[in-house]
């Protein structure tokens, strides 16, 4: 199984500004189907609180910083983004939420399948009986 880890990307130094960049089933192991992003997220809200039963992820910090919080039901996991030359891998499967976000930070996630409900676990302790099995 895989298990969520920080995976850096290409940053091409510049002095007119760096650049950095992501390909699909590349830099990341998947084709990318959907991306969203987060942003004017008010201080001391959480976003997130779920698991996606066959949808991996890439969370980058575009701007600012946020933590997010991986849970396997036992333990618990802190990665703090805060640059935009990295980011962080979630494999299907795993519990996870964005906490303390930073004055105008700016999340974008990068998403191996389009939303579907049905593919949503919102439910903490259901998610702990799925993964038990």
């Amino acid at each position: 199984m895989l298990t969520p880890k920080i995976i850096q990307l290409p940053k091409v130094l510049d002095a007119r500004g760096n650049l950095s960049f992501i390909e699909g089933n590349n830099h990341i192991p998947f084709k990318i189907e959907r991306t969203f992003w987060m942003y004017d997220v008010p201080g001391g809200m959480i976003r997130g609180g779920h698991a996606y039963r066959q949808t991996e992820e890439f969370i980058i910090a575009l701007s600012g910083s946020f933590d997010v919080v991986i849970n396997d039901g036992i333990n618990k996991m802190i990665f703090c983004l805060n640059r935009s030359y990295y980011g962080l891998y979630i494999p299907e499967m795993t519990w996870h939420h964005f906490e303390n976000f930073s004055t105008n930070s700016l999340s974008l996630v990068l998403s191996s399948a389009k939303f579907d409900k049905n593919n949503l676990i919102k439910d903490f302790e259901i998610f702990k009986t799925l993964i038990t099995r």
